[in-house]
């Protein structure tokens, strides 16, 4: 079995696999695996198309929404739990700057300025309302890591289940969440889901977190807000992304960005190749796959 592994991967952090199992950066006609890194779609969509016996694509992300069409046939498996831990970090290290006013602070000491009576607007997490848009690996992660700080997590996924709300209930709750995170993958039913409607049921002064994807919320109507004083944001995802240099965005008040490095730890590459290791002793055992994803 031939696999197609990006150039930046070290085979030997992949770890002993077995001697059907031959490791190739060369495009080839017989591989029939690829490990897709961060490649564009553009990029991917031609390397899919010259690989006539690919059978699996196991992709290093969580999320897939960057994949193009596969060909018929072809599965795809995605890196599921290889960055929950370093995003629900990030997502608790935002909640906690954004309400301990850390980037006011910075501000401050870049200007030489010691404002004590900044202090009156900061606020701590117990009994804080948490509500989490997105509670599968990752939110559960984040749940865990919120505990100790005393606050209540809420969670919503595509479909309820016990002790997690429908994707439908989110209006009804959004007006009592002091922190909304949002974790959800983008599908065409979520593109867009925070707009300006989801916004300003959100009450003031709430805080909006998200280390999902830039397209799920509506940066203009967002803007706006945080523009009026009426909300907080910390984003590590943006759309459009990379956000322009000459982008109003980067003024707004009220805001911490971050470029897109929430999942990205010298850790979770290790995590990411030892996933990638495991996952191709299951294919030469013929063993079942892990991550196999039928809609993305």
């Amino acid at each position: 079995m031939k696999v197609l592994i990006p150039q930046d991967l070290p085979p030997a952090a992949l770890g002993t696999l077995p001697p059907t199992v031959e490791l190739t950066r060369e495009r080839a006609p017989d591989v029939e695996l690829l490990v897709a890194g961060h490649s564009g779609s553009r990029e991917l969509a031609e390397l899919l198309g010259q690989l006539p016996s690919l059978r699996l694509v196991q992709t290093l992300s969580a999320g897939i929404d960057w994949l193009p069409p596969v060909p018929a046939g072809v599965t795809v498996c995605n890196g599921s739990g290889i960055h929950d831990i370093p995003v629900a970090e990030w997502c608790v290290a935002a909640i906690l700057a954004m309400n301990r006013r850390l980037p006011d602070f910075l501000a401050l000491q870049a200007e030489g300025r010691w404002e004590r009576e900044a202090s009156a607007l900061i606020d701590d997490l117990e009994d804080a309302e948490v509500l989490v848009l997105g509670h599968g690996s990752i939110g559960r992660a984040l749940e865990a890591r919120l505990a100790p700080f005393g606050a209540r997590v809420v969670g919503v996924a595509k479909h309820e289940r016990p002790g997690v709300h429908a994707l439908a209930e989110v209006p009804e709750l959004l007006p009592s969440a002091d922190v909304v995170v949002v974790l959800l993958p983008l599908w065409e039913e979520t593109r867009g889901l925070v707009d300006g409607p989801f916004l300003d049921r959100m009450r003031p002064g709430a805080l909006l977190v998200n280390a999902a994807r830039g397209g799920l919320v509506d940066t203009a109507a967002l803007e706006k807000r945080l523009r009026a004083g009426r909300l907080r944001a910390a984003l590590d995802v943006i759309d459009p992304e990379p956000l322009p240099p000459e982008h109003s965005l980067w003024s707004a008040p009220s805001l911490l960005l971050t470029p897109h490095v929430a999942g990205g730890t010298a850790r979770s590459d290790e995590r990411a190749y030892r996933f990638v290791g495991d996952q191709l002793r299951r294919v030469a055992a013929g063993e079942p796959l892990l991550n196999v994803r039928t809609e993305y």
